[in-house]
């Protein structure tokens, strides 16, 4: 039920997914089950008539329903039924092996903790998110789980972003970097200043210190900064699309000669801007619970939502938090 356009992109999304897992999991839906069998029936079938059978999927009642105004407890306090509270119970009880939603972020982070539990030496879980590069995507973390970190919570982001990145992308030795003011180890502020000490024994393969105009480099896999810092960076990265989208527009409508220009560009400008497409990663995986939590944009299509399944599926098979708990481990000793 969670996302602003719940249930139907949920639905949908999944039937994409399943039909195109080819058998390799099940999906369980939680929500009010009258509504969820009406989508299905409605959403379920895919543009070529195919419809998930029954034994592709089974749906779990939760008649509570958390929208984007409750406040982050709500899934523990006062909507306990909730698709977010009962999912994340299944999954602490190992009925399901990961839990995807679009829904409030606040309320599933919090919720996941509480439920779920932190990994061993973890304070604070996090939330990444992937930046586009001339690359491979470099992921940011925090992006808006922990507004106000110490240093300790910065090294716990950048052992748990880079053993993440190093599944995802079969990576031995990701390059990580602490973003800041400026490159030399005498900029920042007192917890990023701290952190850089940390950073440095970490055995992480640390870049040191980067700015801003770094992230999108190509030359880091992994960026690491404060919640607050890193929601502001991502929000504004959300808005550049739409920014160039916009001005392509308007320069096309300028004349008769920048339409034609326009319309030889339309196709190469549509593949670079496919590349920062938030639906083309689908969503953001929750680092420190001791589960598989995969996070979307509220806003999130039905193609988005088949890749955060895709996701969760992948950080289930290359054991992310197995390896986040080993890396930990040695890290203490």
């Amino acid at each position: 039920m969670g996302g602003d356009y719940a249930p139907a992109n949920v639905v949908s999304g999944a039937c994409q997914a399943l039909h195109e897992a080819g058998g390799r999991f099940r999906v369980v839906l939680f929500g009010p089950e009258d509504t969820l069998r009406a989508t299905i029936r409605d959403q379920g079938a895919l543009p070529d008539g195919h419809v998930p059978s029954p034994d592709q999927y089974s749906i779990v009642h939760a008649p509570e329903v958390i929208d984007m105004h409750d406040p982050a407890t709500a899934a523990l306090k006062t909507k306990r039924k909730s698709s977010i509270s009962v999912g994340l119970h299944q999954h602490r009880d190992g009925l399901v092996d990961a839990f995807v939603s679009a829904g409030n972020t606040g309320a599933v982070l919090s919720a996941a903790t509480l439920i779920l539990g932190r990994l061993r030496g973890i304070g604070r879980p996090t939330i990444g998110a992937l930046v586009p590069t001339p690359k491979a995507p470099c992921l940011l973390v925090d992006a808006g789980a922990n507004v106000d970190c110490r240093p300790q919570h910065l090294l716990e982001f950048a052992i748990m972003g880079s053993i993440y990145v190093g599944a995802m992308r079969n990576i031995a030795n990701p390059k990580v970097g602490l973003l800041s003011i400026g490159e030399e180890d005498s900029k920042g502020n007192e917890a990023s200043l701290a952190a850089l000490k940390l950073l440095r024994k970490s055995g992480l393969n640390f870049a040191g210190n980067v700015e801003g105009r770094d992230i999108m480099s190509g030359e880091l896999d992994v960026v690491v900064c404060d919640g607050f810092v890193g929601n502001i960076l991502l929000k504004f990265g959300e808005s550049i699309p739409h920014f160039f989208k916009a001005k392509f527009q308007t320069f096309a409508r300028s004349s008769p000669l920048s339409s034609a220009i326009a319309l030889v560009a339309k196709n190469g400008l549509r593949r670079v801007m496919k590349e920062m497409d938030y639906q083309e990663h689908g969503g953001v995986p929750l680092l420190g619970v001791n589960g598989v939590v995969i996070i979307g944009h509220g806003k999130s299509s039905p193609k988005a939502i088949k890749n955060m399944i895709f996701r969760a599926e992948e950080t289930i098979h290359k054991a992310v938090n197995r390896n986040i708990q080993e890396m930990l481990t040695q890290t203490d000793a």
